[in-house]
């Protein structure tokens, strides 16, 4: 029967006859009325031991167990434990396990994964993780179930026989059989989804924090689980970690003996001025949050008494948070706007800098992966004035056998670093994507993430203009928006959608992980996604934020004037907030396209700088000057010009010039020296010299001659010089401008 299944050459056919019947007749000695039950009894299917381990006298038949057993397991003669098939490391045991079934469902499965744009290894993954689970559990394809297939991965994984993280167990296979409809509807799409544990249970999320009163504890789980109806998960997990966690847990490392919530103002004020600083000893910013969430409880319980006595009346207490307390939220929000509005003044002024040195990098690194992939073995490269040396070691050559294709990797040699380009350049293009198109919309980051393809729609005007929009899905309001997409942003769009259709007919399905509500989405052709190893799924928040870090951290690397500017996500948002209302764009429409229900919110996203609040003052003063009578804005005559002309040239003195309002005197007897209105010519500096150089000489007289009311007069006059003399260097630093004298209106 082997010889039929498995054709081989008349000695290695004689060598397996002779192995088959060594390792039988073995099996023959143990206790068992089945060979499964003697293959338990002869200890091997415990996973200790190699079945090559046993000595048959012949080395030749020595290296033939192994593959006798094989076949054992393909025939379904001995089904091992998971333990034992993987330590006896089966070579190519798919291909002979797939031989020797009569399996329609098998044989569809495996053509379906031949269909796969994935590599030929992780092919041959998915077909040895199915042959593996239906092997080790003794089942048929169609018994094989996603809680089946969920124990192998798993199993596999904590038995550390998942090999390194491209070869993790599952993937291909389930996403296969998921999509052609193998698992019921219900079961999540991915392994990855499956493996996720569920959102925990009020009961779970109190238990996380240790509540050694049991009553306590209860009392907390019915307040959470009540809750629960109104908020989403990760609203109700920080306020289990607030009520039970730093409240609670707090509470009673200052009193053990805490058995209610009634609290001594003492206890309080201890807690209090723990809970107010951070592990670190910095001040925890969030404290007002805690204290609102500390005290509704108190409140909630109350209310709830006179409806439900019977279960809250006992858990009523006094809270001990008054109501002033909570009202410091408004200041620290204003403090948090302050600071958010400083960062903002920080940041403006270099976000062009910051543009154009993410796109300089993502070019730089498109072209240094072209280049370096034509590239032979140890030559030298220039790419930006860069000089970079092809790297190619037997690791590549082993990807490249195993994937087709090996990573681009080169050595730095101004840094002496070595680079994976093909990570690297992916890495930087979605960084450049990331905050292209943040930086256009002012997305949050979920709604970024949630962008696919599905959200690029287009509007027809009435005079048959086409404008692109794109369509962001309901996320913290729960209010779907439109934006219309500019050329930049439309070239932002295209250009992700053009990767991500690289040898491919369309955009890949993949799926998104919500943490708030710990839910994954059906597949669908998200843009923001990216493929490592088996899977693809959408880029995480957290890995976003870190992408925007290391690129803030890289390009201020060549450029010194981003030292010190780090980037998040929410930073684009409010920067383009302030650039819409600073720019004139009425603020109503700013919060239509930022998603806000209430106009205050876009205040609180918007930054005033200096030079808005004059300019807007000046459009004001403009506006006022058109509104008032034509005839107070008539021409001057020639006489009333020259007397105009007269009074700027009476304004010129030695030292510079006079700011004296027109058609005024000299109020202050031509002590210009001490005078408020002198504008120091920056010429004039060394004149100022002169006159300390004589002021310290009148000086020196006055304290030989013991005039005491001289030498008070020139001291102060001194330190109007010196002034003076400060105001002069700054206006040279500053840069003067002309602005002449104007012409006369006829």
């Amino acid at each position: 029967m082997t010889d039929t299944i498995w054709p081989r050459s008349q000695p290695r056919e004689s060598l397996r006859h002779h192995g088959l019947k060594w390792l039988l007749s073995y099996l023959v000695r143990h206790s068992g009325r089945t060979w499964q039950e003697k293959w338990i009894s002869s200890g091997f299917n415990d996973g200790h031991r190699k079945i090559r381990e046993l000595a048959t006298g012949n080395f030749r038949l020595d290296g033939e167990l192994g593959h006798s057993l094989m076949l054992l397991c393909c025939l379904r003669v001995i089904r091992p434990s998971l333990e034992a098939f993987k330590i006896n490391s089966f070579v190519r045991y798919h291909e002979h396990f797939e031989q020797a079934q009569n399996d329609p469902d098998l044989d569809r499965f495996l053509a379906l994964v031949e269909q796969q744009d994935t590599s030929n290894h992780f092919k041959r993954c998915a077909r040895m993780d199915v042959a593996s689970a239906l092997t080790t559990q003794g089942i048929r394809f169609v018994d094989l179930s996603a809680e089946a297939l969920l124990h192998y991965a798993v199993a596999t994984r904590e038995g550390g026989w998942g090999g390194g993280y491209e070869t993790h167990v599952g993937y291909l296979a389930w996403r296969v059989m998921s999509e052609s409809g193998h698992f019921p509807a219900q079961v999540p799409p991915t392994l990855r989804a499956a493996m996720r544990s569920p959102a925990q249970t009020p009961a779970e999320l109190v238990d996380k924090h240790n509540i050694i009163n049991p009553d306590i504890r209860d009392v907390f789980v019915a307040y959470l689980t009540r809750r629960s109806h109104d908020i989403d998960f990760a609203t109700l997990r920080d306020l289990a970690a607030d009520i039970c966690g730093k409240f609670w847990n707090g509470l009673q490392q200052i009193n053990p003996g805490q058995a209610t919530f009634v609290i001594s103002q003492t206890d309080y004020e201890s807690w209090r001025a723990v809970v107010a600083l951070r592990r670190d000893g910095k001040p925890r910013l969030q404290l007002e949050a805690i204290m609102t969430n500390i005290r509704a409880f108190y409140l909630d319980l109350q209310g709830w008494a006179a409806e439900e006595p019977e279960h809250w009346a006992r858990w009523v207490a006094p809270c001990p948070i008054a109501g002033r307390e909570t009202r410091t939220a408004g200041k620290a929000a204003r403090r948090a706007k302050e600071r958010m509005d400083s960062r903002i003044r920080l940041l403006q002024p270099v976000l062009p800098a910051f543009i154009a040195a993410a796109t300089e990098r993502k070019d730089h690194f498109q072209e240094l992966l072209k280049v370096a992939a034509e590239t032979r073995k140890d030559e030298v490269i220039t790419i930006g004035g860069k000089k970079y040396q092809r790297l190619y070691t037997e690791g590549d050559a082993r990807h490249r056998r195993f994937h087709g294709a090996s990573n681009v990797r080169v050595l730095d040699l101004s840094t002496n670093r070595k680079i994976n380009v093909t990570f690297t350049e992916d890495a930087v293009f979605w960084q450049w994507a990331a905050v292209e198109t943040l930086r256009h919309t002012g997305l949050r980051c979920d709604e970024l993430l949630e962008l696919s393809q599905l959200s690029i729609r287009q509007y027809i005007r009435p005079n048959s203009e086409i404008v692109a929009l794109l369509v962001v899905a309901p996320s913290k309001n729960d209010r779907e928006r439109v934006i219309p997409m500019s050329p930049d942003l439309f070239h932002v769009i295209a250009t992700i959608i053009r990767r991500l259709t690289r040898n491919r007919e369309g955009v890949p399905l993949a799926t998104r992980f919500n943490p708030y509500d710990r839910v994954t989405s059906e597949p669908l052709p998200f843009l923001f996604q990216r493929t490592i190893g088996q899977r693809t799924e959408v880029i995480n928040a957290g890995s976003l934020r870190d992408e925007l870090a290391k690129l803030s951290d890289a390009v201020a690397i060549d450029h010194p004037e981003l030292g010190g500017c780090r980037f998040t996500p929410h930073d684009f948002r409010r920067l383009l907030a302030t650039d819409l209302v600073n720019n004139g764009l009425p603020i109503h429409i700013g919060a239509a396209l930022l998603g806000h229900l209430d106009i205050q919110t876009t205040h609180g996203y918007v930054t005033v700088f200096r030079e808005d609040v004059v300019r807007h003052y000046q459009k004001h003063l403009a506006e006022r000057r058109a509104a008032r009578p034509a005839r107070e804005y008539k021409s001057p005559t020639d006489t009333e010009w020259a007397e105009f002309e007269e009074h700027f040239d009476k304004r010129k003195v030695e030292l510079g010039n006079c700011a004296r309002p027109y058609a005024t005197p000299c109020e202050h007897e031509h002590a210009c020296i001490r005078c408020p209105m002198l504008q120091v010519d920056p010429g004039m500096l060394g004149r100022l010299d002169e006159i300390h150089s004589d002021l310290m000489a009148r000086r020196e007289l006055a304290q030989t001659k013991g005039w005491l009311g001289e030498i008070e007069g020139i001291e102060l006059t001194v330190q109007f010089l010196k002034q003076k003399r400060a105001d002069a260097h700054s206006a040279v630093q500053r840069g003067q401008v002309d602005l002449g004298i104007p012409a006369v209106r006829r």
